[in-house]
């Protein structure tokens, strides 16, 4: 009777875990489908956004070097180019931002810090697009929507409001114990110190995850780039490039174009999380040993 039950329960778990694997298995595939689609595309010789065939019949490196070269309707390498330095300037200053008024609100005590506190997270609730109207006006009357003041304007949006978004790191600061500032301050470090010395170094995995996510919110943004942007083609974004490629009068010579930019967009983001990575590792086996 017990080797029935074990046998029956061994059964079950074969069969809870084929059907695991299968549906894992087939959400893997739609989940990997409209990359692999989109990657293949990007090689594809025969031009127009529609065809017979899923996978295409002839392949060409002719789409990305088109891309770079042709540039007198759709200038995509300056539009890509005015991405990366926006998102790179974004993603340290907000980052600075955020660990700034998480280390404030962790370890300091000082008037109104709840209040504050209960106000950014309110703030949080509401879609930062609600406010692009008056952010935009605002902009406006400061002269910062017109020629090499764009750019500027792009950073100033992406990174002016970071500070209020420190609930995840500081929650991470909190798990830090104070017993190291309070050694620190014996020792004769000042704030700063303590704050670059020895807060920062053991928040990796935290900084990791910050600059990642700091970095995609503007180079995949097109909603206020598009904003600030205007009609001054000069300062577009990558996004506001491939928007462009799908417009009626260019989708047919430009939709194999657009999915070699959809490729080549992708690259930094996948650098990015790369290269910190490691460090992210690194920070975890270091606290794991401590």
């Amino acid at each position: 009777m017990k080797k029935k039950r074990i046998s029956a329960a061994k059964t079950k778990r074969i069969c809870v875990n084929s059907f695991v694997h299968v549906f894992l298995a087939v959400m893997c595939v739609v989940w990997l489908l409209p990359l692999v689609w989109i990657i293949l595309h990007s090689f594809r010789a025969e031009p127009g956004q529609f065809v017979r065939t899923l996978l295409p019949k002839t392949y060409t490196l002719e789409n990305y070097k088109r891309l770079f070269t042709e540039t007198g309707i759709i200038n995509f390498p300056r539009m890509f180019l005015n991405t990366l330095f926006v998102a790179t300037c974004t993603c340290l200053l907000s980052t600075f931002f955020v660990l700034s008024v998480s280390y404030c609100t962790s370890r300091l005590r000082f008037k109104f810090r709840k209040p504050y506190m209960n106000i950014a997270m309110i703030l949080n609730l509401f879609p930062g697009f609600m406010s692009m109207i008056a952010v935009y006006f605002i902009l406006k009357a400061f002269g910062l929507t017109e020629g090499a003041m764009i750019p500027f304007a792009m950073i100033l949006c992406f990174s002016a409001g970071a500070g209020t978004g420190f609930y995840i790191v500081k929650g991470y600061m909190d798990t830090i114990p104070k017993a190291l500032d309070e050694a620190a301050y014996l020792d004769g470090a000042t704030r700063w110190q303590t704050f670059t010395k020895i807060t920062l170094p053991m928040c990796k995995p935290i900084i990791v995850y910050q600059l990642i996510t700091s970095f995609m919110g503007p180079w995949l943004d097109f909603v206020m780039a598009k904003l600030i942007a205007g009609a001054n083609a000069k300062y577009f974004t990558a996004s506001i490039g491939l928007w462009n490629m799908m417009e009626k009068e260019y989708v047919y010579d430009w939709f194999t174009r657009f999915a070699a930019g959809a490729v080549l967009v992708s690259i930094p983001i996948s650098i990015l999380f790369l290269y910190t990575q490691k460090f992210y590792q690194e920070a975890m086996s270091g606290s794991v040993k401590g």
